[in-house]
């Protein structure tokens, strides 16, 4: 869906009404039918610093975003303008220009504090606007984003120490860039000149789920409650694990329709398009997929497939079965109008219908791709005229009583014959449906454990980078606990050596 047309300008998607978040539905629902990867960006920062005058520019617009040029905010709750990516065309850009934070009229500071937590559980990049140089007002400014382990909850069920230790977050937040306006000083790094854009290098990485996302923070906070990471990530997986499912699932009806070409030749034929498909199909699932617990949609997925694929196999029964039909009737209806007509009720007429008779099944044998009921359809066809077979055998005056006795006990014999071909090659469709199965497991299994090892590195690199930022943070306090002490020690000194120069003249002196 073009983003474009989807989207004239922003609308509200949280209100702000008399302190109380609510989620704008109509708002909601154009995430909803974006079908595009996402992209969010999130701006906050004090009232009155030009928010949205910089969210316009990153939309590439010169006005959409509300602007104000008083002392009161003009933008209320969470405002959201989805516009096509800059750079990436099969992604969407979501614009979310906050409430400016600290307005002398809401009161308290706790709205700040939810709508500061609501932009860091939606964002892909968070950019923080604010004025001037980074001095110790701006930093003052800042200091919800020290307070948010007070307003954000990583589990459901946390540990004794797990709300105090902020680097456990690390894994859940967004890039940080932090947006100074009126900045007076060079931009250099490391010596070299820099431009503005360069702080905006990491801000478009990609976040799925947002619609479910802002419906279960927003829902959490108007309750009274804590926004929990991990009760919406289980409910967004389960979201994006039943489309990935019903993704996977389309995705080999597609293939497989468009394919396979009814009826086969042989069991086998279908089976080796089934497992190239199925392959892609798992694949789509593993890409899409994720936090699959226990692995209840993969299970899900399998179940689907393994349906699916009963299901070409009885179109492919049928297929045949309908081909068949036709054709016998085609091939073998001009002769047995022949045997209604008399042509064959004479001396020997019996055994040239058998001879006619054979050379018509050899004629039918010879026809490419019948499919799999060949066999079991021909003999379902003779079958039902097996009547006038038995009336024409009887009328022959040509053979003797033991003669008739003797072709009567040949036809069974042809009929059990062909019964016991067409079990055996039923039997042979099952294992080989069986085999298939395991085959289907074995990859589903192989797929599972590509994915998990994979996501295991990520995970390591994750807790390593995690990892670092706590020692890093250790050795922060560390040294200023050492400084502080070294200070400690030293003022000790001064003043000791301040009370000798006191009793002591001479002291202070050498």
């Amino acid at each position: 869906m073009a983003t474009e047309t989807l989207m004239a300008g922003p609308e509200c998607l949280i209100e702000n009404i008399n302190g109380r978040l609510m989620v704008n539905l109509e708002t909601a629902k154009i995430l909803s039918a974006i079908t595009q990867p996402v992209v969010v960006v999130v701006i906050v920062g004090p009232y009155r610093t030009g928010k949205s005058y910089l969210m316009n520019k990153l939309a590439g617009k010169n006005k959409g975003f509300s602007l104000g040029s008083t002392v009161q905010s003009h933008t209320k709750g969470i405002w959201m303008w989805c516009v096509p990516h800059p750079r990436n065309p099969d992604h969407t850009l979501v614009l979310l220009d906050t409430e400016g934070l600290g307005d002398v009229e809401k009161g308290d500071n706790q709205n700040d504090s939810w709508l500061f937590a609501l932009a860091v559980l939606l964002s892909s990049t968070l950019i923080y606007n604010s004025v001037g140089t980074i001095n110790q007002q701006a930093m003052d400014q800042l200091h919800y984003v020290t307070e948010l382990t007070d307003c954000i909850r990583a589990k459901s069920s946390p540990g004794k120490h797990e709300i105090k230790d902020s680097a456990d977050f690390v894994s859940f937040f967004p890039d940080f860039v932090w947006t100074l306006r009126d900045f007076s000083l060079d931009l250099q790094a490391n010596g070299e000149p820099i431009t503005p854009d360069e702080y905006l290098e990491n801000s478009l990485k990609l976040k799925q789920g947002l619609e479910t996302l802002v419906l279960t923070f927003v829902n959490t906070i108007s309750s009274g409650d804590l926004p929990c990471m991990e009760n919406a990530v289980l409910a967004l997986a389960e979201i994006e694990n039943s489309a990935a499912v019903q993704k996977a699932v389309a995705h080999y009806e597609q293939q497989m329709a468009e394919k396979l070409q009814l009826p086969t030749e042989t069991l086998q034929e279908l089976l080796d398009l089934h497992r190239d498909v199925e392959k892609e199909a798992i694949d789509v699932f593993m890409t899409k997929s994720f936090k699959d617990v226990d692995q209840v949609f993969q299970t899900r997925l399998m179940e689907e497939l393994e349906a699916k694929l009963v299901d070409f196999c009885d179109q492919n029964m049928k297929a045949s079965s309908d081909y068949c039909m036709t054709l016998l009737q085609d091939i073998f209806e001009p002769l047995y109008e022949d045997v209604k007509q008399g042509t064959f009720f004479k001396p020997g007429g019996f055994r040239l219908f058998i001879r006619k008779r054979q050379e018509l099944k050899n004629k039918y044998y010879q026809v490419p791709r019948k499919g799999i009921q060949a066999d079991e359809t021909l003999k379902q066809y003779l079958d039902s005229r097996e009547g006038m077979d038995a009336a024409l055998l009887q009328t022959d005056q040509s053979l003797t009583e033991k003669e008739k006795e003797i072709e009567v006990q040949w036809m069974k014999s042809e009929s059990l014959e062909a019964a016991n071909r067409i079990s055996e090659e039923m039997q042979k469709k099952h294992e080989q449906l069986m085999q298939e199965k395991e085959k289907s497991f074995h990859e589903h299994m192989k797929q599972l454990a590509e994915k998990m090892e994979k996501e295991r590195a990520q995970l390591m690199a994750e807790q390593e980078r995690v990892l670092t930022l706590k020692f890093q943070e250790k050795e922060r306090l560390l040294e200023q606990g050492f400084k502080k002490e070294s200070l400690k020690l030293l003022k000790e000194m001064k003043a000791i050596q301040l009370r000798n120069s006191e009793s002591f003249p001479m002291c202070s002196i050498l």
